[in-house]
Order: C-alpha cells, then structure tokens, then sequence
C-alpha cells in the first residue's frame, strides 16, 4: 500500500508540474513594440544621442544588401567617433543581411519605407536604436559624370543611408582612396548630423552655419562641410589632408558640448 501510494502522489505530482507549465506558456504576452520615439525628424533626438540622461545604451542595426556591407575597418572607426564625441560608452552593433530591392536608384521616401519593412530595433527602456541601411544603388537625381554624387543622408532622428553603391564606384575612379576611408568619412558626417550638427537640433554656441549650405559648416576642414557630402568634393578633400579624415572643428565641438556632448 505505501509503494501503491507513493506512485500515485508522484504522478499527481507530475500532473501539477506539467499543468503549471502549460498555464505559464498560455499567459506569456509577446512585448508590444513601440516605434514613435524612431520617427521624429532628423536632429530631434541629438541630446539623447550625446547624453546619457535617457538612454545609456547605443544599439545600432545595419541593414546592407549582400556584397554592400560596410567595412570593419570602417565601423571600427565609427565607434571611436561615437565615443569620442557622445557619453555612450555601452555601443552595439547588429547587422542584417538584406535582399536586394531590385531599384536602380532611391528618393528617401523608398529608403523610409525598406526601412519600414527591415528594421528590426527600436528604442527599448534605456537602449536608443539607431538604422543604417546600405544601398546597393545610388541616390535619384545624382550626376556621375560631373562627380555631383551624394554618398549619404540623413532622413529621421535615428535613421541614415550610405549609398555604398557610390562609394564603392567613388573608390575604383584612380585615385588612392580606399572604400574604407570613404565609408568612414561618410559614416561620421551623417552620424554628425544626428548629432544635431549644423543647427539642426543642436543649437550653434557661435555662428558657423554656412550661408549657402544648409546645415553645414563654413569653417575650412570641418568634416561637416557641404564638400564631404558629396563625391568630388569628398575626393578633394580627402586627397587634401593625405586620405586621412576629417574631424570636427572647434564650433561644432563647442556646439555638442552645450548639447550633452564630449
């Protein structure tokens, strides 16, 4: 009779274990995610990038189509940026293999809504997520002949595109400036943009917007300069300042400090 009771005080035993495992896996809620805090305008967000009153954590997701993914060289060089300028010291990145679009060339709005389809992070408690989509196709309207090219852009708080596309024709056109180089030069100057830079979010502690160039700054050298958006510009100074990049001048520096910055 104690053997007979035994088992049965197990099995019901086994019954509870079992039936409460069920109920916990019926009551599990998949977490809602919350995307309003990625689609404001670009520069809206420029004190939460640089700060860490909201968000300690940087999380960063690159979506590239295959044979367009940006270079560890590259990306190496961004986080350094990234730290050098912000107080994330907690940086991420993530990437995401895409297929191709099948476009020959993007208006931003397409651009918006692959990301719509692809991106896979937003912000979560006190993580900020941030998008960096790789083109494998230029931006609609660009001029390779004249050498008129945009080689990136900035299009909401946390979203950029490189169009590595135009990079990667840029870097073969005989000169001695490596792919790398150009991705990382267009890295930190779209990045720059989210930072607020120039008067864009950020306010400017000094004039030194230029007057003829949006956003951009007028001082000679800055790597926010109208030139570094473009591809014969980007060449020329590059090839300037001996393939090296481009920092951030004193005013834009000032600028990100008053912000939240380093």
């Amino acid at each position: 009779m104690k053997k007979y009771r035994f088992l049965v005080i197990l099995v019901l035993f086994s019954g509870i274990i079992l039936s409460c495992s069920k109920d916990s896996e019926e009551t599990e809620t998949p977490k809602t995610v919350v995307k309003t805090g990625n689609l404001k305008a670009a520069g809206e967000s420029a004190n939460d990038i640089l700060s860490n009153v909201n968000f300690d954590k940087l999380k960063i997701e690159i979506g590239y189509v295959k044979d367009f993914k940006p270079s560890t060289q590259a990306i190496s060089d961004f986080i350094v940026f990234l730290k050098a300028r912000t107080f994330k010291e907690n940086i991420e990145v993530v990437y995401n293999e895409l297929a191709s679009s099948g476009e020959t060339d993007f208006t931003i709005q397409e651009i918006a809504d692959l990301e719509a389809e692809e991106r896979t992070i937003y912000n979560d408690e006190k993580t900020l997520a941030m998008y960096i989509y790789f083109a494998d196709a230029p931006e609609e309207g660009d001029d390779s002949e004249e050498g008129l090219v945009t080689l990136g852009a900035v299009y909401r708080n946390t979203s950029m595109v490189i169009y590595e596309s135009t990079i990667k024709d840029l870097a073969k056109k005989g000169t001695s400036i490596s792919a790398a180089t150009i991705e990382s030069a267009t890295l930190q100057h779209e990045f720059a943009h989210l930072f607020g830079l120039v008067n864009l979010g950020t306010a400017m502690v000094t004039p030194h917007e230029d007057s003829e160039a949006e956003n951009h700054c007028n001082v000679q050298g800055c790597i926010m300069r109208a030139e570094l958006q473009f591809g014969s510009g980007m060449k020329r100074m590059l090839i300037s300042k001996n393939s090296a990049i481009p920092s951030l001048d004193a005013a834009c520096i000032a600028d990100l400090q008053a912000n939240g910055g380093r």
